[in-house]
């Protein structure tokens, strides 16, 4: 059990657990919050997973975790890794069974007071045009419009957004307002297994459940003007939010590996703390077909949030006559190989981000054009009710986090916990008070997500900005949630 006594205290908001906690730890585990978290965060197992990912094979620098850490599936939700490339390993739990769950937002040219005479029209028609709930089949779900083919959907595996470009689906300027231009080049539809590609060819365009979601909102704060004109945002201004990934087909992808690693690990002689944490070395022919089906489905998951918007951009065009524009798409749940500088040298690794969002600073190429002089857009939704952020990379976090920030509010309690406090139905009126519209295919399960399952935004955003990992652009409030 790890209490405060063992934690270092690095800066004010930075703690580590040194090597010298547990014998078999290869680097220090680090991780970031305000003294006042730490009750929170020592209430879980997400420290000692955290100590368990630096045992990991070839992990390099340190094992990190943003201020939403809480305990997930072998690595805590919020955790970053990076382990040597090409013989490190690469883990499953490391991206998650939601392969690139991630968020993008899209502004509008409209303010609150235009859209208010619209909202419950604007709230109903997408809830009807995007669908939502567990899946195809479920008793409470609804499946995609769209039913692809094998042949099809392993072009959306390959191609990503560029799938949909090609289809009229999207637009040159979401294509490069997306990471990674929407896809990954290292994807091999032939590695996704034949179920994985059953559980997706009919979830394209399809929200699932959880705290997945599309949220109209608007600009409540601007703090950095400059970055947020660059962006394109402004005060009082309309903008959307779509927070979703790979569905079925990405948990699908994690399950299969993870049943194989788990096999395969005594024959490169890898022990583990946890099994959850089933690993193999990134170079190794199931490291290389896990990578292959993990970029395929991250590519799925790019695919997957355009056609949302696509929907989102027919609904808005007939309600209200105008266009959305792409401000930026991050994953908050992948596996990349970059360049960092770990142990004071520059090197080649596998970057495991795990409930933690890209955030580069300025002049990294891939970025749009315009975005290249001050940074990537750092997109972090928080919980229906309270706000979201936008930031934007800072340098140092190139240096301290192999450049990565966190991915949202990050929850306080279980979804049972969550939903013994109070009833769906309840959390709905009382969010309707306050101006928000919900819109649920389970309003029974609506409290599961409920604002107070979940940490201050507010504060891990605060934190995150005095560690030096991204700074504050804009404040974004809810005043319509569309829920799975």
């Amino acid at each position: 059990m790890i209490t405060e006594n063992n934690l270092t205290q690095i800066s004010p908001v930075e703690w580590e657990i040194p090597t010298s906690f547990r014998n078999d730890m290869r680097v220090p585990a680090r991780f970031f919050a305000s003294k006042s978290m730490l009750s929170e965060i020592l209430g879980d197992r997400s420290l000692e997973q955290l100590v368990d990912v630096a045992t990991l094979p070839g992990i390099v620098g340190v094992a990190l975790a943003m201020p939403d850490i809480h305990e997930g599936y072998g690595f805590p939700i919020g955790g970053v890794a990076a382990t040597q490339w090409p013989d490190g390993v690469i883990s499953p739990g490391g991206i998650g069974y939601d392969i690139n769950c991630g968020v993008r937002l899209l502004k509008s040219e409209l303010t609150q007071a235009q859209l208010e005479p619209f909202k419950e029209s604007l709230a109903q028609g997408l809830s009807r045009s995007i669908p939502s709930g567990m899946g195809h089949g479920a008793p409470t779900g609804r499946g995609g419009k769209m039913t692809l083919d094998i042949a099809e959907l392993d072009k959306v595996l390959m191609q990503g957004v560029g799938w949909a470009l090609n289809k009229g689906y999207a637009t040159e300027s979401d294509v490069s307002h997306t990471e990674s231009h929407g896809r990954l080049d290292g994807a091999d539809s032939a590695a996704v297994s034949d179920f994985a590609k059953k559980r997706g060819c009919d979830q394209l365009g399809t929200l699932g459940s959880g705290n997945h979601f599309v949220e109209v909102g608007f600009v409540e704060k601007i703090f950095d003007e400059e970055a947020a004109r660059v962006f394109g945002l402004k005060q009082d201004q309309i903008t959307v939010l779509i927070h979703t990934g790979s569905r079925g087909l990405g948990h699908q992808v994690a399950t299969d590996y993870i049943r194989i690693m788990l096999q395969e690990l005594p024959e490169f002689g890898i022990k583990l703390p946890d099994r959850e944490l089933a690993c193999l070395p990134f170079s190794s022919k199931d490291g290389q077909r896990y990578f292959a089906a993990m970029s395929a489905a991250a590519n799925f998951a790019w695919a997957n949030r355009q056609m949302i918007t696509y929907r989102t951009r027919e609904v808005w065009k007939q309600i209200l006559g105008g266009d959305l524009s792409l401000v930026y798409d991050v994953a908050h749940n992948i596996a990349k190989v970059e360049e960092h500088v770990a142990d004071g040298k520059l090197k080649k690794v596998i970057v495991h981000r795990k409930g933690a969002t890209r955030a580069f600073g300025k002049g990294f190429a891939e970025l749009p054009e315009e975005y290249q002089s001050i940074g990537q857009p750092v997109i972090i939704p928080g919980s229906m009710g309270t706000a979201s952020y936008v930031l934007i990379g800072a340098a140092q976090a190139m240096e301290k986090t192999f450049g990565s920030a966190c991915h949202g509010a990050g929850r306080l309690m279980s979804r049972h916990a969550a939903k013994a406090k109070q009833l769906g139905r309840e959390l709905q009126k009382e969010l309707a008070s306050e101006g928000i519209i919900i819109k649920t295919a389970a309003v029974r399960d609506l409290s599961e997500e409920a604002p107070y399952a979940y940490k201050d935004v507010d504060d891990v955003v605060n934190v995150i900005e005095l560690a030096g990992i991204a700074t504050k652009v804009a404040r974004l409030k809810p005043l319509i949630v569309v829920k799975g």
